[in-house]
């Protein structure tokens, strides 16, 4: 009998642990339910894919790659803040409202804020939302309490959202809330005031969250002066660029006669898109009927999101991203350091790297002093051992620069004033008097830039890096010297300092941008050999 009793309760043990293995199971999945967005939205949200019905919500690949980067963001800092630049239809705003929802409906007093540039799309996002809440299943559904055009709230749990327009009266001034989603900001009223406003509904505070999402206006717009300062470390946006290329349905069967121009196979072999890619492309464009409406609302940088303007910059956006593109060129021969120091305000102190062909790599700090950029340069010398770093000694820099000298490094630091004559000489016209040439350092710097990127360059492949390149404009003078537009303007249309392409113009200070100092050539291999000190 208890033999048949051990035997009975060995076969009844499967039983039991199926029980607590179904259990465990239950539990995993609430977590997962709880803590996992990508599982949440396939598990339990529905949406209407663009051929219409009903679908389980699964992230594309430019959902994922968003979520990835927001996700870093919140587990670096406890907060979202980020303003994103996309693609028509990659899903953006799909994926903040479904994000937005996972939020809301788990946390008492969780209030989500909906703004978008007009009333339909306002009414869009929300149909989202709505659709999300009417679909979940009864048991994960939080009751609902007001329900109307402009709010939805869930009783039980004092949470919900409100809805709003991004008129000329502003938007949720009186309100506060814990997370913002605001759509198509390129294309809001006072975009600047409006932002200012919302900003103060959603406290700096951890787990608030503020996602801007927006296709591409006009070059010089305020949401463009906001994107560049989000790159330039200027604000407290991660800015996120989300080309159209992401999306791997932008594509389209080619025919059989198809074939690329010379236009086309650059930019496929520039971004690695394929053939069907690239016909998608074509088609598009022919829709569109002009490639610069194109490029707006499907840019393949965030350059040409902006490019129906008559912004004429300085350097070609082209020539920048073709040398961020090059990876084939080995840095050779000295180390020449460019340092753009910049004081405790919204300026950066920016170093660059040189060897060469390439610029190896960039750094930027903000808020050092005189004494913590001459440290920062310093440890630089020692280190990497520079043949020459060249300083920008208008303002701060001249006091770095001093104090370098005082600290025996006179031999390595060169002092560049950005607003002194420069040392190349001017062409001769006719009569054989100077005529032309650049009106100061800077402009025969960034000359020297220029001219080094419309041959073969490598630049870091950095959208910061390319916005302050192509960031400022220029004329010429009545003598026809060429101008660069100063900082002291760029900031007056709300752009910010090109902080990046003046240390990288600082490594370009010899003639004609050669990338061995004069006054060192004669002992390079004599440096190779013994170091910094072996100079005779």
């Amino acid at each position: 009998m208890g033999k048949r009793d051990m035997g009975h309760g060995v076969r009844r043990a499967p039983i039991v642990t199926d029980w607590l293995e179904n259990l465990y199971a239950d539990g995993e999945r609430v977590t997962r339910l709880a803590n996992d967005l990508e599982y949440f939205a396939a598990e339990r949200l529905k949406i209407r894919p663009k051929a219409g019905g009903l679908i389980p919500f699964v992230f594309n690949p430019v959902q994922r790659k968003l979520h990835a980067i927001i996700e870093k963001q919140r587990a670096e800092t406890g907060r979202v803040r980020v303003v994103v630049l996309k693609a028509r239809q990659e899903g953006v705003s799909t994926y903040t409202a479904a994000r937005y929802y996972h939020k809301t409906i788990r946390r008492p007093g969780f209030l989500t804020a909906i703004v978008a540039h007009e009333k339909p799309a306002s009414r869009n996002l929300f149909n989202l939302v709505k659709r999300f809440h009417d679909h979940m299943p009864e048991a994960d559904r939080p009751a609902t309490g007001a329900s109307n055009a402009e709010e939805l709230k869930f009783s039980d749990i004092d949470s919900g959202y409100l809805v709003s327009v991004a008129t000329e009266d502003g938007a949720g001034r009186s309100s506060t809330a814990q997370a913002l989603h605001a759509s198509e900001a390129a294309f809001w009223v006072n975009l600047k005031e409006q932002l200012a406003a919302l900003m103060e509904t959603v406290p700096d505070l951890p787990e608030t969250e503020i996602i801007v999402e927006t296709t591409g206006n006009q070059y010089g717009d305020e949401f463009h002066q906001f994107w560049c300062k989000a790159l330039a470390g200027e604000n407290s946006f991660l800015a996120v660029f989300l080309p159209w290329f992401d999306d791997p349905t932008y594509r389209k069967p080619i025919p059989d006669d198809f074939a690329m121009t010379t236009e086309e196979r650059a930019l496929a072999d520039l971004h690695g898109l394929d053939s069907e890619q690239i016909y998608w492309r074509r088609c598009k464009i022919a829709d569109k009927g002009d490639v610069k409406f194109f490029q707006r609302e499907y840019p393949a940088t965030p350059d040409e999101a902006f490019m129906v303007s008559d912004f004429d910059s300085f350097i070609p956006a082209d020539i920048v991203l073709a040398a961020r593109k090059t990876t084939d060129i080995e840095p050779y021969g000295p180390l020449i350091v460019g340092v753009d120091p910049a004081g405790k305000g919204k300026d950066s102190t920016a170093i660059a790297w040189r060897r060469g062909h390439c610029i190896e790599k960039i750094e930027k700090r903000k808020h050092l002093d005189t004494m913590q950029v001459a440290g920062w340069v310093a440890k630089i010398i020692r280190d990497d051992k520079p043949i020459k770093v060249n300083i920008d000694v208008g303002g701060l820099g001249i006091g770095v620069y001093d104090r370098l000298v005082e600290q025996g490094y006179g031999e390595t630091v060169n002092n560049v004033n950005f607003g002194g004559k420069p040392i190349e000489p001017a062409p001769l016209d006719e009569s054989g008097k100077p005529s032309g040439g650049p009106l100061n350092r800077r402009a025969e710097l960034h000359s020297n830039v220029k001219n080094a990127l419309q041959g073969r360059f490598s630049l870091p492949d950095s959208e910061s890096l390319q916005t302050a390149l192509t960031s400022f404009t220029f004329k010429y003078d009545s003598a026809g010297r060429l101008v660069l537009e100063s900082k002291e303007d760029m900031r007056k249309r709300g752009m910010p300092s090109p902080d990046e392409a003046d240390a990288v113009a600082l490594c370009f200070s010899e003639p004609a941008g050669s990338p061995i100092p004069r006054s060192v050539v004669t002992n390079f291999n004599r440096k190779l050999v013994y170091g910094n000190n072996g100079y005779a």
